[in-house]
């Protein structure tokens, strides 16, 4: 199914520069997925449609992706700003990068691939699911 992307945090989209994603690699110490870049360049701060991915017997609903840069006003979208906070309750390796209507994130997980990190949900719990191997095949998975 393809993926449409639909305003969220701003009233128009706010593509993401080349050097931000750098700082954001550089902040990380990680080389972010081709990918996941692509669609962050394009989509920061939107969210997808259909939205719906399963873990597990449940269902979950990607909100929106995180900000690649911070916006004073919009700090909680930002995935450097989301990973300041959970950086002390998560394993080192995992990065956010969307969030879910009920305060989970989505994030790229590198602890096993630092090449081509996988897709995990961090719950509120700080419990860990994965979701998919890559961000391609977790866009793949959202449905209705």
């Amino acid at each position: 199914m393809n993926v449409r992307w639909v305003n969220y945090i701003w009233d128009k989209p706010r593509p993401t520069a080349p050097h931000e994603l750098e700082q954001l690699e550089h902040e990380w110490a990680v080389r972010l997925p081709e990918e996941y870049k692509r669609v962050v360049a394009m989509y920061q701060g939107m969210r997808p449609e259909p939205s719906v991915f399963n873990i597990g017997r449940s269902e979950n609903v990607f909100n929106a992706l995180l900000t690649a840069v911070e916006d004073p006003n919009r700090k909680a979208y930002s995935a450097l700003y989301v990973f300041n906070i959970l950086k002390s309750h998560i394993p080192a390796g995992i990065f956010p990068f969307a969030n879910t209507p009920g305060g989970e994130y989505l994030c790229l997980d590198y602890r096993n691939a630092p090449g081509q990190p996988r897709i995990v949900l961090v719950t509120v719990e700080m419990d860990i699911y994965p979701i998919a191997d890559c961000v391609s095949e977790f866009l793949l998975k959202l449905h209705d």
